[in-house]
């Protein structure tokens, strides 16, 4: 889980270890000769933008910003060209959200370092 999200967890119950070892060690962590986890991640993002779930969308570009997979013009590249998929309607909701989380991580960077 930390090779996708950063962080770990501790699960507890059935569906919590099952979900944790297959999804994070088999489907996300594939094999060496596959997709990287930017590329699932951007796929994700996709998928996700293209159904109407902008708050799942989120927390993917939240963490992919966050781990350095993409960056801020990334970002807006991906609004663009996801817009003309998933429609204009997602395609704003996803500016909003893409924009949101940019300030979040530039603000977060500023405290950091105030020098910059």
């Amino acid at each position: 889980m930390r090779a996708v999200y950063g962080w770990d967890i501790e699960p507890t119950k059935p569906f919590e270890l099952q979900t944790v070892d297959h999804l994070f060690g088999e489907v996300w962590g594939g094999r060496p000769d596959t997709l990287s986890v930017r590329d699932l991640r951007l796929v994700l993002i996709g998928m996700t933008v293209g159904t109407g779930q902008i708050d799942v969308a989120g927390l993917q570009i939240d963490t992919a910003l966050r781990l350095g997979e993409v960056s801020p013009e990334d970002l807006r590249h991906l609004v663009t060209f996801l817009s003309h998929y998933a429609g204009w309607p997602r395609g704003a909701a996803l500016n909003s959200e893409v924009e949101q989380i940019i300030s979040r991580h530039e603000a977060a960077k500023s405290e950091e370092d105030p020098g910059s």
